[in-house]
């Protein structure tokens, strides 16, 4: 089996080994290539597209919060560094894909530099790279006050389709001729059909938790809630609409996924999953705050916003392995949960006896002395309550020592539980690389399936290339037939097929290599090969012997 490991690993990585970019073009070219070309996969094309994003949005909320005069006029000259930061990159962005459009299919199709310019220029992502960073030069040149010209700086949220229109392209071909349905499920679950845009999709909802624990956070806070208030209003507003339409839509397209195809059981089982919960009290406290503010204070509601927080672990695959750990090693943990309480329970009653007496406010009870007993078997020991009596202290130092690993069994069973979970499915990688490399080839689809992996279970591009070769020297050891046990040889006929054509080859070959008369002569007197065996060596070497001769 001839397998081409760069081609594999290339594929894995997202490109091909063969398309290379090379030092030798020129100079335009190579820049073209490297950081604007979407056709070659291992640039950097993507990265300098993320941090102009990231730029952009920072630029916007920079806009909203220079509307806040307590904010903006006492840090003026560090939105203004900022604003010409953004525009000397905006402008080198800008320049540098006039320079490259030569190089671009959609700017040159006839080969013509001056035309290829001008294109570039009249496209529309080129007016609004040029409009976004125009203000800033119109007040820098003009003896003018262009102040009013400034909300054209909002611009430069639309550079932002950039990065969405060939996302959205690439996500109508996917799914074209598809229902209304699918293509909803597509944006929203992972899927061979959501490509990039539904990667942007999970991006944009986690910017808004984000954005709405960070509100929140801010939020209680009197003086920037003072100053911010209707900001804070608006934001959470736009969040929970964001929430709500996100919500709806899952349990409008589940019945796409596997398990959940029941137009009722399947939305009903989908609205009681763990994630689906999360997203209806993410939501929750703002609806409820609407419909009975009249009937009573439910601003205590408020804090629970910040359970939008959990929204982020159906965005990582370390909580879905960390579920299974705690699911597997339950018994364990409840057995180990147990044990506690009893220590607990044991440790206060003890606290009661021995100091209830001399510190009658502190122990006056078991359920009080409970609070005394989980800090001192927590080793936290806040120093507020403390046993002041012989017996008490020498109780306390015995169960304190105790408290330390009692409480540390937790941790070490979640701890090795989760490697051993990591190691599970990893290994559950390499048996699938392994099934893959059965012919010699990964498909685009495969690689896919590999990279998602991969992904979840946060392996770096090293990690891959090693399972990857675990998994062929694996496949390779499978194909030395000679190297199984004979019952397992014997097991498959292929197997033995093999295995007896490999002995032929073997005896034939001593034949050749070793003296005969002597070998024959050697077996006769020791008897160390029967007649038959004999007969069998001899009429092989005879056959060797004629095939040779003609």
């Amino acid at each position: 089996m001839d397998v081409k490991q760069d081609d594999i690993r290339g594929k894995i990585r997202g490109h091909d080994y063969r398309a290379e970019i090379s030092t030798d073009l020129p100079f335009r070219k190579w820049l073209y290539s490297w950081l604007f070309d979407p056709k070659i996969e291992f640039n950097y094309q993507k990265e300098v597209e993320n941090w102009i994003a990231l730029l952009i949005v920072v630029n916007l909320m920079a806009l909203l919060f220079e509307q806040v005069p307590q904010i903006h006029e006492p840090h003026a000259l560090l939105f203004h560094v900022f604003d010409i930061f953004s525009v000397i990159v905006f402008s080198i962005e800008y320049l540098m894909r006039l320079y490259v459009a030569p190089e671009d299919e959609e700017f040159n199709s006839d080969n013509k530099k001056g035309l290829a310019y001008l294109r570039y220029m009249k496209s529309p992502f080129a007016i609004v790279d040029f409009f976004s960073v125009a203000p800033f030069y119109l007040q820098a040149f003009l003896p003018v006050d262009l102040r009013m010209l400034r909300f054209l700086r909002l611009l430069r949220i639309l550079k932002i389709f950039r990065i969405l229109i060939p996302a959205y392209q690439q996500f109508v071909i996917a799914n074209k001729g598809r229902t209304f349905r699918q293509k909803m499920h597509a944006l929203v679950f992972p899927s061979e059909y959501g490509g990039s845009l539904q990667g942007l999709f999970d991006t944009f909802i986690v910017v808004w938790v984000i954005i709405s624990v960070v509100s929140v956070v801010l939020e209680s806070v009197t003086a920037i809630e003072y100053i911010l208030h209707i900001q804070f209003i608006i934001v959470d507003a736009i969040a929970v609409g964001i929430f709500t339409m996100e919500y709806c839509m899952r349990l409008y397209c589940c019945v796409e996924e596997p398990g959940f195809e029941s137009a009722v059981t399947g939305r009903f089982k989908q609205a009681k999953s763990s994630s689906s919960v999360i997203d209806f009290l993410a939501i929750l406290p703002f609806f409820l705050e609407i419909i009975l503010h009249h009937l009573m204070d439910l601003r205590f509601l408020r804090v629970f916003r910040l359970m939008r927080l959990l929204k982020l672990t159906r965005y990582t695959g370390a909580t879905a392995t960390l579920t299974k750990v705690i699911a597997r090693e339950m018994p364990v943990l409840g057995a180990s949960a147990f044990i506690m309480l009893l220590l607990v329970i044991l440790t206060a009653s003890l606290g009661y006896l021995f100091e209830h007496d001399a510190q009658p406010e502190k122990f006056d009870n078991i359920p009080q002395s409970i609070y005394w007993a989980v800090i001192t078997l927590a080793s936290v020991g806040y120093g507020d309550i403390s046993p002041v009596t012989a017996g008490g202290r020498i109780m306390t130092i015995f169960l304190a020592l105790l408290g330390i690993g009692i409480f540390a069994i937790p941790a070490a069973l979640l701890s090795s539980a989760f490697t051993d979970q990591l190691r599970i499915e990893r290994e559950t990688l390499t048996n699938a690389l392994y099934e893959m490399l059965s012919d010699g080839i990964i498909s685009e689809e495969e690689a896919e399936i590999i990279n998602l992996e991969a992904k979840r279970l946060h392996l770096s591009e090293e990690d891959v290339n090693r399972l990857i070769d675990k998994a062929r020297k694996e496949r390779e050891l499978k194909d030395d037939v000679s190297v199984l046990p004979l019952h397992k040889i014997a097991a498959t006929s292929e197997h033995a097929v093999e295995h007896y054509r490999i002995l032929i080859s073997q005896i034939r070959m001593l034949g050749i290599m070793t003296d005969r008369e002597r070998f024959e002569l050697v077996a006769i007197k020791n008897s160390r090969l029967s007649a038959q065996e004999l007969d069998l060596w001899r009429q092989i070497q005879n056959n060797e012997s004629e095939s040779s001769s003609s």
